[in-house]
């Protein structure tokens, strides 16, 4: 075996691959000590559901990386195989050569990350290279495949992807980020194309890309993370874990199916979930944050939920998913909720129009300063600097017209600045404001209503700011935005009295302890906040 072979394996501090994650990059990468960190509860998996079987002094096993950036996962399977199969294969060059070449393979998902991967598993960007610690290749590609690939373009998309074709549909020589795992119909050909034969992976891991740029058909990112993981399990590995943003739990677009797959699957026996994101990549802020999951294909039963918040660590906690619409991620939220959901009470959501409530955008400027005038109405509207009002003419309303003569509450659609719930406590929400008789708002506002008084405004624009209510609206609100799904377990009340904190605790049976939890995850709204 030969020294760089040795110094690789050994590994070094500080390490490259630490180095590389901690760069701030469109691409986001696996630090070593997480991807050791999902290993770890690979290892465990794999001697609970094998008899205490050592997954790493295993030699049949096949692990693939579909996502491939650094090679970090691919490296750190490679050094405890060379540790665990010490004793099944004694000779260290021919056990390296073993597992690099019938053991571990991957897909990168870029030219430069091909190159990168090779490096830090293989010691040499060129597998058959001569520096190269495995020595029986036959190709520089090794078992880290690469080859840029062109999208599959319908009208103005790609097919698999969502990629626009304005963007992506780009001249040789640049990366076309069509990533090989997920642009096909059929994953098991595919992979027999790519590493020959009928491969059947026990293990596959991996930190998918997370988004494509413009893949929402606009200037809006749409999120592709999903795709990965549901090829994946096209492929019915023993075990397949992988890292991905965790706002899939409650929100995120097109996420609606992936979520009730996810949540309603009994194969899931491991969740691992990190609000803050830079707990996981330092530097990367990902307002949902991030987490890591373990599908076990003998596994049928609920799943064991770990919550971890900076030292703050719930769990794990056997759990049932889909025990709602969207997954809950606090444990001790989820005892809290129970308590309201009891008393069957209707929705607020049903109070609230949907987005943009009377046709005008949140960047409408249409409208004359000052005040309404005959066959006109008021309109409030957002800029840098705070809210504005002015005129426009009334006919021009097409939209919840029985709004605009009512008293209604205008409630902000994006949440303050530490919204998402990674940085405690939060906000929540904004302040929400009145809305007169004859007035309309922009996009920037869902509005509440037909309301019967100005005093009953009050009394429910005051109800929105209490922190159990925004506690409650936190549960659905994984982003900045609060559409009208997020209220939709805030409870309605009876509007002709005041709503305090204590009259809502008092009411559903909020024990102290549990009031103290929602005081370190709600922050008090006070007089400046908006």
């Amino acid at each position: 075996m030969s020294g760089q072979a040795d110094f690789t394996l050994r590994g070094r501090n500080p390490d490259v691959l630490t180095c590389i994650a901690n760069l701030s990059n469109d691409e986001v990468f696996t630090p070593p000590e997480f991807a050791n960190r999902m290993l770890d509860t690979l290892t465990e998996a794999w001697a609970s559901g094998n008899r205490g079987a050592n997954l790493w002094a295993d030699k049949t096993v096949k692990f693939l990386d579909p996502c491939t950036k650094s090679g970090v996962f691919l490296r750190e399977i490679t050094r405890r195989l060379v540790k665990g199969l010490a004793g099944e294969i004694p000779d260290l060059d021919e056990r390296v050569n073993h597992i690099l070449t019938k053991q571990v393979f991957g897909i990168a998902i870029t030219h430069l990350t091909s190159l990168l991967a090779r490096r830090s598993v293989y010691c040499s960007k060129h597998a058959k290279g001569e520096h190269s610690i495995a020595k029986s290749f036959t190709s520089d590609d090794g078992n880290i495949w690469f080859e840029r690939l062109e999208h599959t373009w319908g009208e103005a998309k790609c097919r698999y992807c969502g990629a626009p074709r304005m963007i992506f549909d780009r001249e040789a020589g640049l990366e076309t980020h069509a990533y090989a795992f997920i642009h096909t119909d059929n994953i098991k050909t595919r992979l027999a194309e790519l590493f020959g034969g009928d491969m059947q992976f026990d293990v596959i891991i991996g930190n998918p890309p997370y988004q494509m740029t413009g893949g929402g058909g606009g200037t809006n990112d749409s999120s592709i993370y999903h795709l990965f993981v549901e090829q994946a399990m096209q492929l019915e590995p023993r075990y397949l874990s992988m890292v991905i943003p965790s706002r899939w739990m409650a929100g995120g677009r097109s996420m609606d199916e992936f979520r009730k797959i996810m949540l309603g699957d009994r194969h899931l026996s491991a969740l691992v979930d990190y609000p803050n994101s830079a707990q996981v990549f330092p530097g990367v802020d990902l307002k949902s944050g991030v987490c890591y999951f373990l599908w076990d294909r003998e596994h049928e039963g609920d799943c064991a939920v770990t919550l971890i918040r900076d030292q703050d660590v719930v769990g794990p906690t056997k759990r049932k998913l889909d025990e709602h619409d969207v997954f809950i991620r606090d444990e001790r939220a989820a005892v809290i909720l129970k308590k309201v959901l009891k008393k069957e009470e209707p929705s607020f959501e049903d109070l609230l129009t949907g987005d943009t409530p009377f046709g005008l955008a949140t960047n409408f400027k249409a409208f004359k300063p000052g005040e309404p005038g005959e066959g006109e109405v008021k309109v409030y509207a957002s800029s840098n600097t705070g809210r504005r009002s002015g005129a426009m003419k009334r006919s021009l309303i097409a939209k919840n017209t029985h709004l605009i003569d009512a008293w209604k509450v205008l409630a902000p659609q994006a949440g303050p600045g530490n919204s998402g719930g990674h940085i405690l406590p939060d906000m929540v929400l904004g302040r929400p404001s009145i809305g007169e008789p004859n007035s309309v708002c922009t996009q920037t506002w869902i509005v509440v209503g037909p309301l019967k008084s100005k005093k009953q405004a009050e009394i429910v624009a005051r109800y929105l700011q209490t922190s159990f209510i925004r506690f409650l609206v936190s549960l659905r609100k994984i982003s900045q935005h609060a559409m009208k799904g997020v209220y939709h377990w805030v409870p309605q009340q009876n509007w002709s009295q005041d709503w305090t904190d204590e009259e809502l605790y008092k009411k559903y049976g909020i024990t102290n302890d549990e009031i103290a939890f929602i005081n370190s995850m709600i922050r008090p709204m006070g007089e400046g906040d908006e």
